[in-house]
């Protein structure tokens, strides 16, 4: 009984887990019936299920927009600071046989991981991946991504080699049908054929025939990667389409390196052709493709291309995140970059620096602005309350570029510090592209974001707590710092968090009047996302802001609690 009564005399209003708790003790002497004649329990467990599945519907819009907007792109964003897909996706086979490489001694790699480099390589610069793979590594290594372009210029000769013999042992090696003919299966053959190219269906996926992988393994492999390509990017006719030249490179290994006794059982369609090319594959003329690339560009030569290639080939790797703190991967392990590459750290500091002081100038400049806001009339508050909320009608720009104008030597500030002989004419103060710049502009734009949850809190601030303290015998001085003061800290509170936030993540204001000195790591950020595309080193430094800020937010909560910021 203790416990419904406890639940009908409390102040606050009923809630149906007060009614489940009514209906337990109820229970306790008796079932106790709903008026459709089911268990009372029951009945308000279902309507309580339904309560909550309508809260949820109201809130879902809501919910998905947050997802879709906020968590889906902070998700991305943590997810391209470790992934590093391209490199093992755009060289398989490279990447497979770089395993076994020892990438601590002082020799390149041997012959089977340039063979494996041509073979990714040709299918990649048919893809047009290697730029973006020489992009990705140039990240790491300057000069690989001319190498990776200038190598995709290049490659498809060494192919050639092999083909151009196999074409002049037989007519039969030429065309495309001739190939299909052994290397698809029948089924495929038949639909191919059958199928039309303007009836707009798709054409016939690709398939092998049974066994041929077994004879000629490499051959099928490549032969397969190219008929899905010109499926699926051409859009071509596979039936119809010559191979590539890397199929013939891959053909002559299949032919020189496959089981004789296995070729020479081979009964099915083009028996007789592949049997005759594999007799003379024995004489072919062969290409050391390490000499080859070597040939193409001297870089291939170099180990530490090879080291790059070798770090760099997980689908995962720290190395953005490395990067992002002035270290880089090596061979041993992480380490720091020479000193004259350490940017990031200071980047951090400095964003860190200028954010904080930025936001005690808006304390020290809004504090004042409030106070008289609030203990202004009515009528003459909200005049002036129009005159803090102007600058929001103005453009971020417009109003950045004008204090760019403003801070120049030639500015206003300056001429008039010389009109009043303050400054001299030529010992004229230098405001512009440094951090005294960034801080000024920041600071004024600023402003009103700590000004008005100051002046909300102040509001509130009944002025008979200042008048009884004076009646007591306290100064103004102390009135204020003990009484008025302290009421005032969860305006504070508010106005600098917001400040703080919205300072630490600028960038277009830094860019325009910070120059060298002033430009926060916001700046870096934008860059790397939209000049250099190095999307990875962006999101892992964005990570790491979003890590600084959401450690100082719980430091804040810690030493002054969430729960005291208040917004009036």
């Amino acid at each position: 009984m203790s416990d419904i009564k406890d639940a009908t005399t409390a102040d606050t209003a009923p809630t149906p887990d007060d009614a489940l708790r009514m209906a337990d003790a109820a229970e306790k002497k008796g079932p106790v019936l709903a008026a459709d004649g089911r268990p009372l329990k029951q009945s308000l467990n279902r309507a309580l299920r339904l309560q909550k599945l309508r809260a949820l519907a109201l809130v879902a819009p809501l919910l998905i927009f947050v997802l879709v907007t906020f968590i889906a792109p902070i998700a991305d964003m943590l997810f391209r600071s470790v992934e590093n897909e391209i490199v093992s996706e755009t060289l398989p086979k490279t990447t497979a046989a770089l395993e076994d490489w020892d990438a601590e001694g002082d020799t390149i790699p041997d012959e089977a991981v340039f063979e494996a480099l041509y073979d990714d390589m040709f299918f990649a610069q048919e893809a047009k991946l290697h730029s973006r793979l020489g992009s990705r590594l140039n990240y790491e290594q300057t000069g690989v991504s001319s190498l990776f372009r200038k190598t995709g210029r290049s490659v498809e000769d060494m192919g050639e080699v092999f083909q151009d013999q196999f074409e002049d042992l037989d007519d039969f090696w030429k065309t495309g049908e001739n190939w299909t003919s052994f290397m698809a299966s029948d089924e495929w053959l038949a639909d191919i054929q059958a199928w039309d190219a303007d009836s707009g269906d798709r054409q016939p996926r690709f398939e092998l025939r049974d066994g041929i992988d077994d004879i000629l393994p490499a051959t099928a492999e490549s032969y397969t990667r190219f008929a899905n390509y010109v499926r699926t990017e051409d859009e071509d006719n596979v039936y119809t389409e010559d191979p590539w030249a890397v199929i013939y490179s891959s053909f002559y290994d299949d032919l020189t390196r496959a089981d004789a006794a296995a070729i020479a059982a081979y009964s099915g369609p083009a028996a007789e052709q592949i049997k005759s090319a594999a007799t003379a594959a024995t004489g072919f003329e062969t290409i050391d493709y390490s000499e080859a690339f070597l040939d193409i560009d001297e870089d291939w030569h170099s180990i530490d291309v090879w080291r790059t290639i070798k770090i760099y080939s997980p689908k995962f790797t720290n190395g953005y995140f490395l990067n992002a703190i002035d270290m880089q991967k090596s061979i041993d392990g992480p380490e720091l970059r020479p000193e004259n590459e350490r940017i990031y750290g200071i980047l951090f500091w400095r964003t860190m620096v200028m954010s904080i002081t930025i936001t005690l100038s808006c304390i020290l400049l809004g504090y004042p602005v409030a106070w008289i806001l609030a203990n202004l009339p009515a009528r003459n508050a909200n005049l002036l309350l129009i005159l803090v909320l102007l600058p929001f009608w103005t453009s971020l720009l417009v109003r950045t570029s004008a204090w760019k104008v403003m801070l120049q030597q030639q500015g206003v500030i300056n001429d008039t510090l010389v009109w009043l002989g303050l400054v001299a004419t030529d010992d004229r103060l230098v405001l512009i592209n440094n951090q005294t710049g960034t801080i000024i502009a920041m600071t004024h734009i600023l402003l009103p974001f700590m000004i008005l949850p100051m002046y909300s809190v102040m509001q509130t601030i009944q002025p008979t707590y200042l008048r009884a303290a004076k009646s007591l015998g306290a100064t103004n001085w102390t009135a204020f710092w003990r009484v008025y003061f302290p009421q005032s800290i969860p305006g504070i509170g508010a106005g600098s968090i917001l400040v703080f936030i919205l300072a630490i993540g600028y960038y277009i204001t830094p860019e325009i009047v910070g120059g060298t000195s002033g430009t926060f790591i916001s700046n870096r950020i934008a860059y790397h996302i939209s000049s250099s595309l190095n999307w990875g080193l962006g999101a892992a430094l964005g990570a790491i802001l979003l890590a600084a800020v959401l450690l100082l937010y719980y430091a804040y909560d810690k030493i002054v609690g969430i729960d005291n910021v208040k917004l009036g």
